[in-house]
């Protein structure tokens, strides 16, 4: 009698219905912990991951630029410093060939370390830059101007820099000096006479 009442019809049906139910519960989760992952997760193939990669090595490839090139042996003046006290107060172009000027075209960009480092790192890498020189005016404003200017940048582009101190041992005819740079003595009382920020700006083509 009890063995009759274990397989009546009911009991069976209810015991399919629960069955279909877990099934139908574990089916939803799965579909919901799949549908997650895919929303969620980023690969290396995805652009925002392959930028933020290529602004990394930009970022890495100007700091070691501009960290080799403040480099100052014993009893010498870094490479940087000099390109800064050699400056005409020219903008300068990379025309294919050389670096020139808009002005002239054929005066060309002699005797820089940073065009010459530029020319064989960024250059050759097909790695468009631009470089800023910076400093505060006598009225206590800052101001920039181009050295190497090369185009507007992209939303990609990576921004590295260096402060250069300047002496007036340094500059030597103060006067001179300040009519073809722009940039003034910041304190006529003492032997400092400005610091020199070295902005490169360096982004894909």
């Amino acid at each position: 009698m009890k063995k009759d009442l274990l397989f009546r019809p009911g009991k069976e049906e209810r015991a399919q219905m629960h069955t279909l139910e877990a099934i139908m519960a574990s089916l939803i989760m799965v579909a919901i912990i799949v549908y997650t992952v895919q929303a969620t997760s980023l690969t290396p193939l995805t652009s925002s991951t392959a930028n933020a990669h290529i602004e990394a090595q930009l970022q890495t490839m100007g700091q070691d630029m501009l960290n080799a090139l403040s480099y100052s042996p014993y009893g010498r003046d870094s490479a940087l410093k000099t390109d800064i006290l050699n400056w005409d107060g020219e903008q300068y172009v990379w025309n294919g060939t050389i670096y020139k000027t808009v002005r002239t075209p054929t005066h060309e960009l002699q005797q820089s370390s940073l065009a010459r480092t530029l020319e064989a790192v960024a250059v050759k890498r097909g790695i468009a830059h631009n470089v800023y020189f910076g400093w505060v005016n006598e009225e206590g404003v800052s101001v920039s101007r181009r050295y190497i200017y090369n185009g507007d940048p992209s939303n990609n582009a990576v921004v590295i820099s260096k402060r250069v101190q300047l002496s007036n041992a340094d500059v030597g005819n103060a006067t001179e000096f300040m009519k073809s740079t722009g940039i003034p003595d910041a304190d006529n009382s003492t032997e400092f006479y400005n610091v020199v920020n070295v902005k490169m700006m360096l982004w894909r083509m």
